[in-house]
């Protein structure tokens, strides 16, 4: 079974900065596109990240661009999220996801990951 742990939330100041990261495991193989998302109280599940299979594509959120890296480590089978210059508006609960596109590209809508996991709360206060 495959299961996702997020960590690296916390509490921050606004043009802060955090790390998240989410490792994977139950899973023979790592080579599958990775993402993540954010939702916010009372607000829709968003996307904020994306990656390729092999880290060479990546694809971010407007309201992230610029500010916000993903990366990966398919030897330990897990993916970051580098954020800074923390916004109030980025505070929610991050979700990391995964695909089961083998070698795929990355992708962008929720109903294309079929892992996700917990959550990690991230609140960036102003």
């Amino acid at each position: 079974q495959v299961q996702l742990v997020e960590s690296g939330g916390g509490l921050v100041q606004a043009g802060g900065s955090l790390r998240l990261s989410c490792a994977t495991s139950g899973r023979s193989d790592s080579r599958y596109p990775m993402g993540w998302f954010r939702q916010a109280p009372g607000k829709e599940r968003e996307f904020v990240a994306a990656i390729s299979w092999g880290g060479a594509s990546t694809y971010y959120a407007e309201s992230v661009k610029g500010r916000f890296t993903i990366s990966r480590d398919n030897a330990k089978d897990t993916v970051s999220l580098q954020m800074n210059s923390l916004k109030p508006e980025d505070t929610a609960v991050y979700y990391c996801a995964a695909s089961t596109d083998y070698l795929g590209n990355y992708h962008t809508v929720g109903h294309e990951y079929r892992y996700w996991g917990q959550g990690t709360q991230v609140t960036v206060s102003s």
